[in-house]
């Protein structure tokens, strides 16, 4: 019970192989899952849920058969049991109009281009799981190693 996902979708194994191996750093403290399909990701996000754990992070691929990384995004935003939960899309092949409507729709956290840098994608994970903690409320004492320490500060000052 409350434990954290990071859930990593993309339909090539290879890429999505290298995106998990480069969030090694988070697997200490938080559950790393891949998913080769919107399908399975949801299957995933409500296994997750249905433990009473949460899904701190959705990274997602656009272009996919049957459904894309944004329907993906949009049908989480419509689930109020996801509302805290930070998105990234993570392509190489997203238009522009599919990023507006990511961005729009979907209420996209973050996008990053195909090929990442890894120091970039900690830097965004970090931040973006930070968000999520104080956005739910969750103790994140145990999380240090994990979190942006910056995000962390300001959302403290604000608070007091």
């Amino acid at each position: 019970m409350d434990k954290l996902y990071i859930i990593c979708v993309d339909d090539q194994r290879e890429v999505l192989n290298a995106l998990t191996e480069d969030l090694e750093l988070f697997e200490s403290h938080l559950h790393i899952e891949e998913c080769e399909s919107a399908d399975e990701a949801w299957d995933v996000i409500e296994s997750v849920d249905s433990e009473g754990d949460h899904v701190a992070v959705l990274v997602t691929d656009q272009v996919m058969p049957k459904n894309s990384g944004v329907d993906l995004l949009k049908k989480l935003r419509e689930d109020g049991r996801f509302d805290q939960t930070r998105t990234v899309l993570l392509t190489g092949q997203a238009t522009h109009k599919d990023t507006i409507e990511a961005i729009n729709t979907a209420h996209l956290d973050n996008y990053i281009e195909k090929p990442w840098k890894k120091e970039a994608l900690h830097e965004t994970i970090k931040v973006l799981i930070t968000k999520f903690l104080l956005a739910k409320g969750l103790d994140y004492q145990k999380l240090t190693d994990v979190i942006d320490q910056n995000t962390l500060l300001t959302n403290l000052r604000k608070t007091t």
